[in-house]
């Protein structure tokens, strides 16, 4: 679906929170034309959508405001200024604008953001870095960090991720990880990984997991697995679990 038009301020602020007058912008010609709104695509509004719309229908414009005083501002603008204007901008004192300039540069450009001291720096970073770079940022403090690099790191690599401390990295080393691999994370003390791990391990080896603490676990169990261990699902102790096994016996003859 499309996205919503901004709506029509009726009092819009600059970034210094006065109100914005159109006759002192310098583009008043745009305005004039109706080629941007004060109130919904304005360079000079504090809302940061609104001066994106600015710039999307005006991208000549932005190599023009890289160096402008508002974050928001320059922000907007490296995500439609010419590449080849961006470099300065690695070491802007606002996390956002060095994101975006991440996001744009050649990677081999970036590579020292990779301990920038803010996460979504280091976050964007890691959307972009490849191989051996991509790997060493495993070793980031930041969980956050760490899900983008198993997101995209060769599937082959990722045992070196079986044991991180986060849950929820190790959820998507379960999701990512070779099949004929995933036996390493079967006795993982997170429930929601081993569940991961029943929905993708081949039916012929889950009776490792048949007695599985979790109730999520062991349901899945008994959904995929081969009908010669249905029975020992009969006697579970949820009845949901043994609801499931008798209805496949007795479905599968």
């Amino acid at each position: 679906m499309a996205a919503e038009p901004e709506p029509v301020s009726d009092d819009p602020l600059d970034w210094r929170g006065r109100p914005i007058r159109c006759r002192e912008c310098s583009h008043v010609a745009l305005n004039r034309e109706g080629l941007c709104r004060k109130g919904a695509s304005c360079v000079r509004d504090r809302r940061a959508r609104r001066v994106d719309l600015f710039f999307r229908a005006h991208s000549e414009l932005a190599d023009s405001y890289l160096d402008h005083a508002y974050f928001e501002v320059r922000a907007r603008a490296a995500r439609y200024a010419s590449v080849m204007r961006l470099s300065p901008l690695i070491n802007d004192p606002e996390p956002e604008v060095r994101a975006v300039v991440c996001s744009r540069l050649p990677a081999s450009r970036i590579a020292p953001l990779a301990k920038d001291p803010e996460p979504r720096v280091r976050i964007a970073v890691a959307n972009r870095l490849e191989g051996a770079a991509l790997l060493a940022m495993y070793a980031d403090p930041e969980y956050l960090v760490r899900i983008h690099v198993v997101r995209r790191l060769d599937p082959e690599l990722l045992a070196v991720a079986v044991h991180d401390e986060d849950p929820e990295v190790r959820r998507w080393v379960a999701r990512r990880m070779p099949v004929d691999r995933l036996h390493a994370l079967v006795m993982d003390p997170e429930p929601m990984v081993r569940l991961v791990v029943s929905e993708r391990l081949p039916a012929d080896r889950l009776h490792a997991l048949q007695r599985d603490e979790d109730l999520r676990v062991r349901f899945t169990v008994a959904e995929r697995c081969p009908r010669e261990m249905l029975k020992g699902f009969l006697d579970d102790e949820d009845e949901l679990v043994r609801a499931c096994a008798q209805a496949r016996l007795q479905e599968e003859g």
